[in-house]
């Protein structure tokens, strides 16, 4: 399975998991220690995935979407892409949707079912639909964590 997004993805550091049916566009960027497991990557805009990264089954982040603006009803055959920015040491639970145009920090977690719309701070603990922000992690044990090198 890992063969497919090796093959698709702009750059994978070392390590790569795929554990469950995944596919990445072409403009695909992941960092070290990203494990898939379910993850589709759709659209033509740019995503980057930090080290540490990891994915319940049948999540999905979208980069490009119809144009409801130009010249015809519901839209025309033209796309808008937007770009997205995934930190590093970030978890998705089962079925996360990620939009483009999003920014979700080091460090953060999104709640299973959840569709992140916009951006997600540093540490954040965040679902729902939209996705918002409910708690955040003890980001003093986390960076005693990280600057251990506590990686899973």
């Amino acid at each position: 399975m890992a063969q497919k997004v090796l093959r698709t993805a702009k750059s994978v550091g070392h390590g790569l998991r795929v554990n469950g049916k995944s596919a990445v566009n072409s403009n695909t960027y992941l960092g070290n220690n990203v494990n898939f497991n379910g993850m589709t990557i759709g659209g033509r805009g740019r995503v980057i995935i930090g080290d540490n990264f990891h994915s319940g089954p049948e999540c999905r982040i979208i980069t490009s979407f119809h144009n409801y603006e130009g010249t015809k009803i519901p839209y025309d055959e033209t796309y808008i892409d937007r770009d997205v920015i995934i930190g590093d040491n970030v978890w998705f639970g089962t079925r996360v949707m990620v939009l483009g145009g999003v920014t979700i920090e080091e460090g953060a977690i999104i709640q299973a079912g959840s569709v992140v719309v916009s951006n997600i701070p540093k540490g954040a603990i965040a679902g729902g639909h939209p996705a918002k922000v409910f708690k955040y992690r003890d980001l003093a044990h986390y960076d005693e964590l990280k600057a251990s090198g506590a990686f899973h």
